[in-house]
């Protein structure tokens, strides 16, 4: 997992650990954390992410809110807002439906996520772009096929302290990163 500051961004640590994951092969997904924090910006840090590592990274989530106002999060795999009741430090929480002011970001964002997805998988591209309905398990497979193979970075975001979007995160990490018996096996070199 790759952890980013919401307000930092990608910070020079966090450039060289991620050129050394990509040396190795590492499959990944970005968590942009720290979305409580005043000055956070998820999209500033999407873009530095683009710019400073080159990797083609898909959100599946936007935050609800940044800083004080950060309340949760929308799942664009889902199509549903997941807000955090404040009092019980992120554990529990509640599925809704998405704010009308962030419903037109969401089906943007959505859009972009369902074209980089349809790129991993010929069936998904044919439905795409016949306009058919992509189901929440296609768009799971398909992504996680595309991080496996290193063409795609899921993008996650939260806040740690707070414990928001951490649940999210761990099922980013079961559904999206490969299990051992996805990766080639490391083969050891004797040093005689």
């Amino acid at each position: 997992i790759g952890v980013f500051c919401a307000v930092g961004g990608v910070e020079p640590q966090s450039e060289t650990v991620w050129r050394q994951a990509d040396r190795y092969g590492v499959p990944r997904i970005a968590f942009v954390n720290k979305m409580d924090r005043n000055g956070a910006d998820f999209y500033n840090v999407l873009n530095m992410l683009q710019e400073r590592l080159g990797s083609n990274f898909v959100p599946v989530q936007l935050p609800i809110g940044t800083g004080e106002t950060f309340t949760g999060l929308i799942d664009l795999i889902e199509m549903k807002a997941i807000t955090y009741e404040e009092n019980s430090q992120g554990v529990e929480f509640f599925e809704g439906e998405i704010p009308e002011d962030l419903l037109d970001k969401a089906l943007e964002y959505r859009e972009k996520m369902l074209e980089s997805v349809a790129d991993f998988d010929d069936h998904l591209l044919e439905k795409f772009l016949e306009g058919e309905e992509i189901s929440p398990s296609e768009i799971i497979a398909a992504l996680r096929q595309a991080t496996i193979a290193l063409k795609a970075v899921p993008v996650t975001c939260g806040s740690a302290f707070r414990y928001k979007g951490v649940q999210r995160l761990l099922d980013a990490v079961v559904v999206f990163l490969p299990s051992p018996m996805d990766i080639e096996k490391v083969e050891g070199v004797l040093p005689n």
